[in-house]
């Protein structure tokens, strides 16, 4: 079974004093793999300027777009997105492996080799001290997993303008409050403590079954179990990420994948108002 989504995403930018030039990128085109496929994409932006089409680092696409001509106080972007993304029972991806196997797996130095970059800690995703969470030894990575989804859940309350893209762990762990980039970076940064390695994924929420998303982008975390491979968790909403969630990239943290970064040559206030929608369109068997 598989649904068909669109998505309608828009971006206004305003500059008190007028813009000379600029540089955008943009990182919110949805990825094609195992379980969604894009059927189609368009971009434009109010002042006709040429986009241009690039891959990041990590081999995502996003678009870039070069402002060079007279000065401008405001410009508007939308992008309109058609897919079909594939419901999948994850627990069927699961490998059938003994804790102690599991735990021997995760401890190899093939293992570790083969997930390096995804094991270092950064600036976003550094705990500041032991958390209240503690791993059962008994349980599975994936059950403890679980768990720490449950508790990030339970423990903190999803609330707007209370952090920011720079806010650090240390500082959520007080506020106890924050957004789904906070809770995300705690979830990968107690998972990574574990030996558990976990990545940072920017995305679509399907939002219609009431969960807590922002109005821009969502975001989640991914880790790499021993034979099992990447399984999605969304702390923010205490679940496993799966045919609501639309992958659009991924990396060690936030800074890896914004939705949007550039450089604008201007003075003065500048505001950036942002709206994004998901729809599911409809379902159908698959032949």
């Amino acid at each position: 079974m598989s649904l068909e989504y669109t998505i309608k995403y828009s971006a206004k930018n305003s500059y008190e004093n007028g813009a000379t030039s600029a540089l955008w990128q943009f990182m919110i085109i949805p990825e094609t793999n195992d379980s969604q496929e894009v059927l189609s994409d368009r971009f434009i932006n109010s002042h006709y300027i040429p986009v241009e089409n690039s891959v990041n680092g990590y081999g995502f696409k996003t678009y870039r777009i070069r402002y060079r001509k007279s000065s401008f106080e405001e410009i508007a972007f939308h992008a309109e997105f058609q897919l079909i993304k594939e419901v999948e029972n994850v627990f069927e991806k699961l490998a059938d492996l003994s804790i102690e196997e599991e735990s021997t797996k995760l401890n190899s130095l093939e293992f570790k080799a083969d997930n390096d970059v995804f094991l270092r800690q950064t600036e976003l995703t550094s705990l500041p001290k032991e958390t209240a969470f503690q791993f059962d030894q008994n349980m599975s990575l994936f059950q403890n997993l679980q768990n720490l989804n449950k508790w990030i859940f339970d423990e903190f309350t999803f609330k707007a303008n209370v952090t920011s893209v720079d806010t650090n762990l240390e500082d959520i762990l007080k506020l106890k409050q924050g957004v789904c980039q906070d809770f995300t970076h705690l979830f990968i940064a107690i998972a990574k403590s574990r030996g558990i390695p976990s990545r940072y994924v920017s995305g679509y929420l399907h939002q219609g079954n009431g969960y807590f998303g922002d109005s821009q982008m969502h975001a989640w975390a991914e880790c790499c179990l021993p034979e099992s491979g990447w399984i999605g968790f969304d702390p923010t909403n205490n679940l496993i990420a799966a045919e609501n969630h639309i992958k659009v990239a991924h990396g060690k943290d936030y800074t890896d994948c914004p939705p949007l970064k550039g450089i604008v040559f201007s003075s003065g206030k500048n505001e950036t108002e942002y709206s994004v929608q998901v729809s599911a369109q409809q379902q159908q068997q698959q032949q």
